[in-house]
């Protein structure tokens, strides 16, 4: 399955669908030679002590793409916040990633994801373009978050 970003608009309402790629463990050498070198999104997990995956980082990556940054994100001699550090250093990490070359798409993602996860939190802005954000997940791992 590609994994990718699709917008539909209706009206002045944007509906994205996120087509992850399949969850894969977090290895330096597996991300330079799977994870492609363009601009999109992508989430880390770690896996606690009952194997449930625990979503613990959501990013865009825009200039280096998402080899970079996924990589940089999952080596802890890379990454530099101190908290994400301790989970890598402690837990075995996932990733998965949906291509975009919108970097407006990425800000309206982004608005969505943080109202819906961390509603008490002040959003990041949106793109401005659309009155309504609407988001739907396709995982072939059958896992998605909202």
């Amino acid at each position: 399955m590609e994994a990718y970003v699709k917008k539909d608009i209706n009206k002045n309402a944007a509906y994205y669908t996120i087509f992850w790629s399949s969850f894969k463990k977090a290895e330096k050498f597996d991300i330079v030679t799977c994870v492609p070198s363009i601009s999109g999104i992508f989430e880390l997990y770690y896996q606690d002590k009952k194997k449930k995956l625990n979503l613990f980082f959501l990013s865009k990556a825009y200039y280096g793409g998402l080899k970079y940054e996924i990589r940089k994100r999952t080596d802890p001699e890379m990454e530099t916040d101190p908290q994400r550090k301790k989970i890598i250093e402690k837990y075995d990490c996932y990733y998965r990633y949906a291509a975009t070359n919108s970097y407006q798409d990425m800000k309206d993602i982004f608005y969505f994801f943080a109202r819906t996860y961390l509603p008490h939190v002040p959003a990041p802005a949106p793109s401005g373009r659309y009155e309504d954000i609407f988001i739907e997940e396709i995982s072939k791992d059958k896992i998605v978050d909202i």
